[in-house]
C-alpha cells in the first residue's frame, strides 16, 4: 500500500504559525485515513519551533536554496530560522522513509510546505513561484508533491503508483 505524508495542519491540527490549523473538507482524505495510509507531521514543528510563531519567509530563493545553502529562512523580525527548517524536513523524509510513502500532501504558500508557491521573502504578502524546504527535500527523494488544491491530481498518481506495484 502506498502511503501518502500530509501536512499536520491540513488534518485540522493547530500547528500553523498562527496556532491555527488549516483543515480541509474532502472525501479523499477521510476514505485514506480510514485506510491507514495518512502520515502526519508538521515539519516546523518537528525542527523545534514553537506554536504559535512569528511568520517566516525564505529570503534568496526557494527550498532548493536553503537546501544548497544559498537562501535562508527569516522570521519577520530577522530571525534566522533555516536551521530549524532544515531540520524539520529531514524529519519530515525520515517519517516518509520508513513509512514507505509516495506522494505528499502539502500546504501551499508555506516555506516548508508549499509545493510550487511560496512568499518572496519580503513579507509584503507578494507570492512567488518556488517550492518550500521540506516539499524540495521530499521531491528531492523521488517523492511526488502536490498542493492542497491539487488532490485530484495526487489521487490519480496515487492509482498509478499502486497499479505500478501490482503489475496492472
Amino acid at each position: 500500500m502506498v502511503r501518502i505524508f500530509i501536512s499536520a495542519c491540513l488534518l485540522g491540527e493547530p500547528v500553523r504559525y498562527d496556532g491555527q490549523a488549516a483543515g480541509i473538507d474532502d472525501s479523499r482524505l477521510l476514505r485514506w485515513r480510514k485506510e491507514g495510509r495518512l502520515v502526519s507531521i508538521c515539519p516546523e514543528v518537528a525542527g523545534g519551533l514553537p506554536v504559535p510563531r512569528g511568520r517566516a519567509e525564505i529570503s534568496g530563493g526557494d527550498g532548493d536554496g536553503v537546501l544548497e545553502g544559498t537562501a535562508c529562512v527569516f522570521s519577520l523580525s530577522g530571525k534566522d530560522l533555516t536551521d530549524s527548517f532544515i531540520t524539520g524536513a529531514h524529519r519530515a523524509l525520515e517519517t516518509s522513509i520508513s513509512n514507505h510513502v509516495g506522494i505528499a500532501i502539502l500546504t501551499e504558500k508555506s516555506p516548508s510546505c508549499g509545493s510550487s508557491v511560496i512568499y518572496n521573502g519580503h513579507f509584503s504578502g507578494v507570492r512567488r513561484l518556488g517550492a518550500g524546504v521540506t516539499a524540495a527535500l521530499l521531491k528531492q527523494n523521488g517523492i511526488r508533491v502536490f498542493s492542497q488544491h491539487r488532490i485530484f491530481e495526487a489521487e490519480t498518481c496515487l492509482l498509478r503508483l499502486e497499479a505500478s506495484q501490482t503489475g496492472g
